[in-house]
């Protein structure tokens, strides 16, 4: 998830590429880190074989700078398009604020989409994560080659779930940065909606302790009274209940007056310190403000990075 440092004044975000081998994952990578201001980026690293493909991981940090007094970083991955590397695929998706799928969009590798599109929800799940959830953006690369599926064929057998997608052209740069501002802008907007229902959350909780406390006092307060009358009615009955007692005493029986055991159910219930309330308060307070500076923090990246990636 986005992780937000307030004593580092750091927001970091993890965006992965997903795909098919030799989908344009790298490629993708390869593009932003050539085309994106210098200053703004980190040294691609890349495990790669003798064929060119990811053995391992690609990875790309991109600062987008100074935003609301935070600094703002994306942490850009891919992961190797070969199936037999499901493990590592499982580990580079931990802790993913979003997804961009590379689809191949060459004809006779609808099978090799479909299948890494699969593999994809199946490791999200081990993840507590899902397409209902988490920011996906398809990419439909490949559409300069001359056998290429339709836009409608692809979209029938790779998004029944109606997510984004860009047509993309990865190794001369067109698409790349659309698809990653797209993306940027879905993961804002669920770290938006997260922290609004946090401030939510926050607010009613106060609510309800305050209610609380004041519903605890009110019993107390009643069940004083409660006693009080209780203690005047033993005073008005205490003749017959000494005679009793004489007689009980005379017995060897030992017999608890009615008055004594009503004024014992009647105690008032312990009540929530006042120092403990206004800690709770407090914490609930503060909660409130750092969700507040945070949501601005947030508006002001999202106008950032619209115009950075356009």
């Amino acid at each position: 998830m986005v992780q937000i440092n307030f004593s580092l004044k750091e927001v970091n975000c993890k965006i992965v590429y997903y795909g098919p081998g030799l989908s344009g994952k790298t490629t993708n990578l390869e593009v932003v880190h050539q085309k994106a201001p210098q200053t703004s980026v980190g040294d691609l690293t890349s495990i790669a074989t003798e064929g060119d493909r990811t053995l391992f991981f690609d990875f790309l940090p991109l600062n987008l700078g100074q935003v609301a007094g935070m600094k703002t970083k994306f942490q850009i991955y891919t992961v190797p398009g070969q199936v037999y590397y499901n493990s590592t695929r499982k580990l580079v998706l931990q802790g993913a604020d979003g997804v961009v799928f590379v689809a191949d969009s060459k004809r006779g590798k609808m099978d090799e989409n479909i299948e890494s599109l699969k593999n994809l929800e199946e490791n999200l799940k081990e993840h507590g994560l899902s397409f209902d959830t988490l920011p996906v953006v398809l990419q439909y690369n490949k559409r300069d080659l001359p056998e290429v599926y339709s836009v409608e064929e692809l979209e029938q057998e790779l998004n029944p779930g109606n997510f984004p997608h860009v047509e993309a052209v990865a190794r001369s740069g067109e698409g790349v940065f659309p698809t990653l501002k797209k993306l940027a802008g879905m993961v804002l907007q669920s770290l938006n909606q997260q922290h609004s229902s946090v401030k939510s959350k926050s607010t009613t909780e106060t609510v309800t302790s305050n209610t609380a406390t004041e519903t605890v006092a009110q019993g107390a307060t009643g069940s004083a009274g409660t006693a009080t009358a209780v203690a005047t009615n033993t005073t008005a009955t205490a003749s017959p209940q000494t005679a009793t007692a004489r007689k009980t005493r005379a017995t060897g029986v030992r017999r608890v007056s009615t008055a004594a055991s009503m004024t014992a159910s009647a105690r008032p219930r312990i009540v929530t310190s006042p120092r403990r309330q206004r800690s709770r308060r407090g914490k609930a307070v503060g909660l409130a403000i750092g969700t507040g500076v945070i949501l601005t923090a947030v508006a002001a990246w999202a106008a950032h990075v619209s115009g950075f990636f356009s």
